[in-house]
């Protein structure tokens, strides 16, 4: 979130290591790739390499985007971590 006195963050979602299923979510959120400087709410696409967090995409949104795509990025985690647990038989 862009403040008087710069930048906020204010979530971070870890997506898993995988990439490609992270880029894919990233570009089913809803927002705007022409991102400006007068935009306030910006979600961004950040990789951790080697302990360094790299931008690699962006898009602003509205309030009401942004919680629309705050309820999918968790809805998408809470599928992942379910289909990874393993089932256990009695």
């Amino acid at each position: 979130m862009k403040t008087k006195t710069g930048s906020e963050v204010f979530a971070n979602f870890f997506i898993g290591s995988s990439l490609t299923k992270a880029k894919s979510l990233f570009n089913s959120l809803r927002g705007n790739t022409d991102v400006n400087d007068r935009d306030l709410l910006l979600l961004e696409f950040v990789e951790t390499s080697a302990g360094i967090p790299v931008n690699l995409d962006v898009i602003s949104c509205t309030l009401e985007e942004l919680g629309e795509n705050c309820k999918l990025i968790t809805k998408e985690l809470f599928k992942s971590v379910i289909l990874e647990q393993p089932t256990v038989e009695k």
